[in-house]
């Protein structure tokens, strides 16, 4: 249940430190507190001006909450968690007597990470850099409640006792050390991590200038009409659904472009159709693929957040009731970058989860008993669907 102002207003009053700035421990306290209960609610805070500053937003909100950085103070903005008088501001908005800031903030760090023997499928390491093949339900980094058995404790545990090096200082204030960029957490799949701070940076510039190059396989309900489909739909958060997003064709939305190339097409026992597709991304919004298939109405398989159904092996042409996607059937398949010490460029594959390969399977052996052609030649399409594991 969401707060009231007056309760908002309260919070605000217990976290107010030294000079009307938040007080991190009592923050983090808050955070503790409610992780003992499972409530994962974001904590926020209100500021209402009693005079006319001249000063921007995010000035305002360093001075504020200063344990963080200006340019994490921008991200909060651009991601939406700070509203001034209701509305979404940007970080230059001016602020004045009798404006009222409503401000969503991130736990602060708990401490050092807590390395964590949990396995992991390496594709590459060395002094700067290490790609994993993420599996499904691995988060990347600790958040809120969930402050272990993500990925950046497996590769504390590993980088002590395994291979030597630690993960990046870059994001360690909001306990995502090394964290370059991130993947959903049902979302399987290649993503790098850095080992040293030069390497973070540069490859952080190589994401946000789009110089990298990621492919994604997806199991989708329905046959797409054409072959290579450019999605160009812009996106921003769901206006009603506080997890979900939604194409926006109003100030909130973001350019959002995805580019969607069939490989193969499937028709099951039952006659539903399905495809596997090949999504390039040219933007990186929260969400994009899921969003972007799901108002095409070509949901992912499993994917129930976006109109997909979770899917038993006899749905798919197997035998028994045995659920086989319970998440969404999307994989991180390859990863194009340039070594961030190096130069050098480089691509990494990493097969495809056992519950999306077996699904493929189970399509292409139905498809084939129906008489019909399963394989697609669509132009662009860079994933090998070998080395993959298809």
């Amino acid at each position: 249940m969401s707060e009231t102002p007056e309760e908002r207003i309260d919070r605000t009053a217990s976290l107010l430190g030294a000079g009307g700035a938040i007080d991190r421990d009592a923050l983090f306290a808050i955070y503790e507190e409610n992780a003992a209960k499972d409530d994962e609610s974001p904590v926020t805070v209100e500021f209402e001006l009693l005079k006319d500053l001249d000063k921007r937003l995010d000035r305002y909100m360093v001075d504020r909450v200063p344990f963080l950085s200006r340019t994490q103070i921008q991200k909060l903005i651009d991601e939406e968690a700070i509203t001034v008088n209701g509305r979404v501001p940007k970080s230059s908005t001016k602020l004045r007597k009798g404006d009222r800031i409503v401000a969503t903030l991130p736990p602060p760090p708990s401490g050092a990470i807590t390395p964590e023997d949990i396995p992991l499928d390496v594709l590459f390491e060395d002094d700067a850099i290490i790609v994993v093949n993420k599996p499904a339900g691995l988060i990347v980094h600790p958040a809120r409640s969930h402050k272990s058995g993500t990925l950046v404790n497996a590769l504390a545990w590993r980088f002590k006792y395994i291979s030597g090096g630690e993960l990046s200082k870059v994001g360690e204030e909001f306990a995502r050390p090394g964290v370059v960029h991130r993947l959903d957490k049902h979302t399987s799949g290649a993503i790098v991590s850095a080992k040293n701070d030069t390497a973070h940076w540069r490859l952080g510039k190589q994401f946000e200038m789009r110089r990298t190059d990621k492919r994604y396989l997806a199991l989708v309900h329905g046959s797409p009409e054409r072959d290579v489909e450019t999605i160009d739909l812009p996106l921003g958060k769901h206006p009603t659904i506080k997890e979900k997003y939604a194409v926006r064709h109003d100030e909130t939305g973001k350019p959002s472009l995805t580019i969607a190339r069939v490989r193969e097409r499937y028709v099951a026992p039952s006659g539903e159709k399905y495809a596997l597709v090949e999504l390039e991304l040219k933007t990186g919004r929260t969400h994009q693929i899921r969003v972007h298939l799901s108002y095409l109405g070509l949901p992912i398989v499993g994917d129930d957040m976006y109109g997909g159904k979770h899917t038993t092996e006899r749905m798919l042409g197997g035998e028994g009731d045995a659920m086989l996607l319970a998440r969404q059937a999307l994989h991180a398949t390859t990863l194009g970058i340039r070594h961030p010490m190096t130069e050098k460029p480089m691509s990494f594959t990493a097969p495809v989860a056992a519950d999306i390969r077996r699904a493929v399977e189970l399509l292409r052996a139905a498809t084939r008993a129906n008489g019909a052609e399963h394989v697609v030649v669509a132009a662009g399409t860079t994933v090998e669907l070998t080395p993959a594991g298809l």
